[in-house]
């Protein structure tokens, strides 16, 4: 029997554990193979004879604050098409992704993602097997809130 996936809305807000993005508007995106995140002032360096990238992440829509700045192993460099037809190549990392409850790792490329809506695309490759996304619905998984005890 399998088992049953969740159900979430085309966007939804995750977290970067690993990156140290605490909170960040995604779009789950089905039409899209590879995850992207927004990053910038991306550098390459080598570290014990492995590839390494330093960058930066505005985790907020339309805002330069917060910044965050990361780092990340490289485990692939990949050409990728976007939304309008234009190929890049991007450096891809592997990080945790967490959905709500959930927590698993997926592969993002870097690239620039200002000028689009979404700081974060997790394409098809990442929901793969765990998730149904449902295109009418928005937010459907809820952060888990503290119960607050009333003294009596």
């Amino acid at each position: 029997m399998k088992a049953r996936r969740k159900i979430v809305g085309w966007r939804e807000w995750v977290r970067l554990p690993d990156l140290k993005v605490k909170r960040i508007k995604a779009k789950l995106d089905t039409g899209a193979r590879t995850s992207a995140l927004h990053a910038f002032d991306v550098r390459p360096f080598t570290k014990y004879g492995a590839s390494y990238v330093r960058f930066s992440i505005h985790p907020m829509q339309r805002k330069a604050k917060p910044e965050i700045k990361s780092r990340a192993l490289v485990i692939d460099r990949r050409t990728v098409t976007d939304t309008g037809g234009r190929r890049e190549e991007r450096p891809v990392i592997r990080t945790t992704l967490k959905i709500g409850k959930s927590s698993y790792p997926i592969e993002l490329t870097l690239t620039d993602r200002d000028h689009m809506g979404f700081r974060l695309l997790i394409g098809r490759q990442a929901l793969r097997r765990r998730y149904l996304v449902d295109p009418g619905r928005s937010f459907v998984i809820k952060k888990k809130r503290k119960r607050r005890r009333i003294k009596r």
